[in-house]
């Protein structure tokens, strides 16, 4: 009788490490090149926000014009890092709650240089001058098809995961996955489709432009990083999610709002007046799943709070539910129609949006389901809590000046707008502070991230620290032996 448990969680962990062992170069190159395009993305912000604040800097480079970098600086953002990381925790994720291995490592690798190929030729022709000129969507229109391709090489095999699971029972994890997995070529070719390859009036292009960038954040940043929160939380504190009629309340009303906002960044144009309207009002109540599933998952943190200042993913999955709960809140403050939505419109409020969700948000759950997986991966351990916790501060400074720099200037700077009576000059004044801001954050985000790249690039070398012990922000580890590379996950 006391010899089956033991068999059983023998099974178990050699399961588990097929299955890390079958992922260990596609999830490391995702995330690795990740990376390192996250440090040039940061790179080209610096460049994009002193050219705001003295408009001289680089004059004499055409590669460097604002028009260039900034687009460039999205774009890198997006998918040379956002994309990436995604893939590389999804695909683990997935064979992980599948309990499958990958038998298609090779395509899936292979895939992953198709997609860095296209992102590259993509940001090479943004600075050449061949952008398209619709925010989010500038790489030249010959790259989507090599992308679209790639992504589904990518991700098909984690869908045949699912099906030939084990079991059939599912979790609320792989519903935020699968969907985020499913939404992305919908909007994404139907987007690219109707721009690239079809006439019609530029009004429209601007409103599905403006659909498109809604659809990037709502329907696959924030569900992968829902889906990665809900399986970090019960994994590193050992305690369930404490309801799951929130969480599917969370997902179902995530997934019925969310494709319908978008259209608010119109609002005045010559379109239907209801779309601007309608899509301001998806986007206010966007609030209800994001702090539905912030709630849920935070409730499960903060139930072992002695466990909370000691793991590194924790603190980077606490902190990007604290951006969502903060994405909550700007997602109404600045789409109120007849008030915030006039004066937010056309400022870089819009700009401090999008960093908190992508970056606030987003990117520090993929930081902590980084610091998880990857020692699960190489059979190593971090080799230092202080570039950790470096990484961790550096990067939380950086962006709350940044997003709320940008989203405080914003309001000011709407404020200029409507003073008609002011020369226009009074306006490029008013951004020029939060620029200065907001370049100085980046350098600090940067100098983390170089940090982080170095970190990770060791790991995937495997000259990571040896030990059964995981790597923990205090000394005191020892009681957390359980949440190590060797641990029953």
């Amino acid at each position: 009788m006391s010899s089956a448990p033991s068999a059983t969680a023998l099974s178990d962990a050699t399961l588990r490490a097929g299955i890390d062992r079958s992922l260990r170069h596609p999830v490391m190159f995702f995330l690795t090149s990740g990376a390192a395009w996250l440090a040039v993305s940061i790179l080209l912000a610096i460049v994009a926000s002193i050219k705001v604040h003295y408009p001289g800097f680089m004059d004499e480079c055409p590669y460097a014009s604002y028009g260039r970098v900034f687009p460039a600086h999205i774009n890198t953002l997006i998918y040379g890092w956002g994309f990436q990381a995604a893939f590389g925790v999804v695909i683990w994720l997935m064979a992980r709650m599948s309990r499958q291995q990958c038998r298609a490592a090779g395509t899936i690798l292979t895939a992953g240089h198709v997609w860095n190929f296209g992102v590259l030729l993509g940001v090479l022709g943004i600075l050449g001058g061949a952008g398209t000129g619709m925010p989010w969507m500038e790489f030249p229109r010959f790259v989507w098809p090599a992308l679209v391709l790639s992504y589904f090489a990518i991700v098909v095999w984690s869908f045949i995961q699912f099906r030939v699971r084990d079991s059939d029972k599912s979790y609320i994890a792989q519903w935020y996955l699968l969907a985020a997995m499913i939404w992305f070529p919908w909007f994404f070719i139907t987007a690219n489709g109707l721009l690239h390859w079809s006439t019609g009036h530029p009004v429209m292009a601007a409103g599905i432009n403006a659909w498109f960038r809604s659809a990037v954040v709502f329907l696959f940043f924030i569900p992968v990083a829902l889906g990665a929160a809900y399986y970090l939380a019960p994994k590193l504190t050992g305690r369930p999610i404490p309801s799951l009629t929130l969480a599917r309340l969370g997902f179902w009303s995530l997934a019925v709002v969310a494709p319908w906002a978008g259209m608010q960044k119109l609002a005045g144009a010559p379109l239907p007046v209801f779309l601007p309207y309608l899509g301001a009002a998806a986007t206010a109540l966007l609030a209800v799943p994001l702090a539905t599933a912030a709630i849920n998952i935070l409730r499960t943190i903060f139930s072992t709070e002695e466990k909370l200042p000691k793991s590194p993913a924790l603190h980077f999955t606490l902190a990007g539910l604290i951006g969502l709960l903060l994405l909550a809140v700007a997602a109404i403050a600045l789409n109120l129609p007849g008030s915030s939505l006039q004066l937010t419109q056309f400022s870089i409020a819009g700009y401090g949006f999008d960093i908190l969700a992508i970056y606030g948000c987003f990117s520090f759950i993929m930081f902590g389901a980084v610091y998880f997986i990857v020692p699960r991966i190489t059979c190593r351990e971090w080799l230092s809590s202080r570039l950790i916790n470096m990484h961790f501060f550096f990067s939380a400074y950086g962006i709350v000046a940044i997003a709320f720099g940008a989203l405080f200037g914003g309001f000011i700077q709407g404020s200029a707008q409507e003073a008609w009576l002011q020369p226009w000059e009074t306006v490029t004044e008013v951004v020029r502070p939060y620029a200065a801001v907001s370049t100085f954050a980046w350098c600090v985000i940067l100098f983390s991230n170089i940090f982080f790249f170095f970190h990770l690039a060791l790991m995937w070398l495997r000259l990571g620290r040896r030990g059964a012990t995981p790597t923990m922000l205090d000394s005191a580890a020892a009681d957390l032996t359980a949440t190590g590379p060797q641990a029953g996950h």
